[in-house]
């Protein structure tokens, strides 16, 4: 993959900007980049993770596209430029995490129909889960996966995730759904000091998602709702029901770091045992959760990852 200085503060030339619109009517954002070449070695489509945009990806997507790839970044419903779906515009709300799954699906089935195969499907953080979630409903049919510090479990549960999950129902009925679930900051929108400690150890890759969020205000999104927090303990535990990740035979590969403190480590290395046809590489304390827009020495080894994996599992056709 070429490596080489990139602008990550403004959208490609080679890339376009466009909505995709659902069977309800609901507008996603959508960003394409054509594949570079006579022929595109592939195509793959990539979903960021809770709160996130895909302007935090373009240097990680545009590298994809300059190997040959033809890529697709897209929204989740109700984040970033994609609408809001709480009481709010900072809170990130969900009714059920079903309805990301059949928004992917119908994509999918979009997206696989105007690009070239293999066809590979990545995501990160909540995105991860979504997409692994979506291929063990049935929903989408990769040639392979990518999951980037994928949303198994979180970090600093101190009950089994049923306990967790039991807790999460009761501050919803007393609370309601829509409400913020963690304090933000005294300032809507402001950013919580210390949150780059979570995510990266690259101050200007962090320093970059700020500057797109002061040039697209609509991109900033602050927490979760207790409704989201109580559907996406639902959704991990229907993911690791009993026989449900054993019977996925798409070649997986799981990137994470054992430093991680928004999603557990425990339940990625769970996953990855449980998945018959799955790799996982794993940081330690050089990485913090964006493993994709960490230092050049962590996120070049990630990305190195990727490419071996990909040349093995979905040779271009």
């Amino acid at each position: 993959m070429n490596h080489a200085k990139f602008d990550r503060r403004a959208i490609p030339a080679e890339a376009t900007e466009s909505r995709w619109v659902a069977g309800d009517g609901h507008e996603i954002r959508r960003i394409d980049w054509p594949g570079a070449g006579a022929k595109p070695r592939g195509s793959i489509l990539f979903f960021p993770g809770r709160g996130d945009a895909y302007e935090k990806y373009l240097e990680t997507l545009h590298g994809l596209h300059d190997a040959g790839w033809r890529v697709t970044g897209a929204d989740w419903r109700g984040q970033a430029g994609s609408g809001r779906l709480g009481d709010d515009p900072v809170t990130g709300h969900i009714d059920d995490f079903n309805t990301w799954v059949q928004d992917l699906g119908a994509f999918w089935q979009e997206w696989v129909a105007e690009t070239p195969g293999p066809h590979v499907l990545m995501g990160h953080s909540m995105g991860g889960h979504l997409v692994l979630r979506a291929l063990a409903d049935g929903a989408v049919a990769p040639d392979a996966m990518v999951l980037s510090a994928p949303m198994l479990g979180f970090f600093g549960n101190f009950l089994p995730n049923s306990w967790m999950h039991r807790l999460a129902k009761l501050i919803l009925r007393l609370r309601g759904g829509t409400t913020p679930a963690w304090k933000w900051s005294e300032k809507p929108g402001e950013i919580p000091v210390g949150r780059i400690n979570l995510l990266t150890h690259d101050k200007d890759r962090y320093e970059d998602e700020l500057w797109w969020r002061e040039e697209r205000p609509e991109l900033v999104m602050g927490p979760g709702s207790w409704g989201w927090v109580e559907r996406s303990y639902a959704s991990m535990r229907s993911l690791f029901a009993p026989g449900r990740l054993e019977a996925i035979k798409t070649p997986i590969l799981l990137v994470g770091t054992s430093n991680d403190k928004l999603v557990d480590i425990r339940a990625i290395r769970e996953a990855a045992s449980r998945l018959p046809n799955a790799e996982l590489l794993e940081f330690g304390r050089e990485a913090h959760h964006e493993v994709l827009r960490e230092v050049e020495a962590v996120r070049g080894k990630a990305l190195s990852a990727i490419d071996e994996f990909l040349e093995r599992n979905a040779p271009a056709k």
